[in-house]
């Protein structure tokens, strides 16, 4: 499990355009907010963690050490897109991330059914699915190995009250489980119960 994530002196150019300035910090176990406006960086940060931007310069670590592709397997992403195949069902796109972490597909798909309310929606194809329907199986998949980090980009986007309140009840058990919980809002207040650490943003710099 990975305990720690190390970013030093990480920036990232796109053409002229710096989205990050040398950042460098230190997130371990527990809930961290990323906050800022848009274009501050908060999401190049977040890609950057979970390997899917590459930096310009610097670099990020892991502890215990772990090579890139060792580290991968303990991500769990969830993003305003739900990274599921719209074409498959819920349940078809849970059990086929158990199968991927040499998991038990059917008793996977049963503790998501529970743990993340999936109804009847679950069985038809994921592009018919609402925005929460679409998110809850997003979650399920994205935590059906259980990672040590769990990154989530703008979680809240869409969501009625109760979808975001179903949200915190899984982001309180991820940081109760001992996780690295790192997320992207523009609405912070929503996880202001769970405490953790803030990590304001501005043009590219922790401010």
């Amino acid at each position: 499990m990975i305990s720690e994530i190390r970013v030093t002196g990480v920036t990232k150019r796109y053409g002229p355009t710096l989205a990050l300035r040398g950042l460098s910090l230190s997130i371990g176990a527990g809930l961290t907010v990323i906050e800022g406006p848009n274009g501050s960086g908060k999401s190049t940060l977040l890609g950057v963690i979970g390997q899917t931007i590459r930096p310009s310069s610097g670099r990020v670590a892991y502890s215990p050490e772990k090579d890139p592709v060792e580290a991968r397997a303990e991500f769990g992403w969830v993003s305003h897109d739900s990274l599921c195949y719209g074409d498959l069902s819920g349940k078809a796109n849970v059990e086929l991330a158990a199968r991927s972490h040499g998991l038990d597909p059917h008793s996977s798909w049963e503790a998501a059914v529970e743990r993340f309310e999936l109804g009847a929606f679950a069985t038809r194809k994921t592009r018919t699915n609402s925005r929460g329907q679409r998110q809850r199986v997003a979650l399920a998949r994205a935590l059906v190995h259980a990672p040590s980090v769990v990154l989530l980009d703008e979680p809240t986007a869409g969501l009625d009250v109760q979808g975001v309140a179903r949200l915190v009840r899984i982001v309180e058990q991820e940081v109760d489980r001992g996780a690295i919980v790192v997320l992207v809002t523009h609405d912070p207040a929503a996880f202001a119960k769970l405490g953790g650490t803030a990590i304001r943003l501005a043009s590219g710099r922790l401010t």
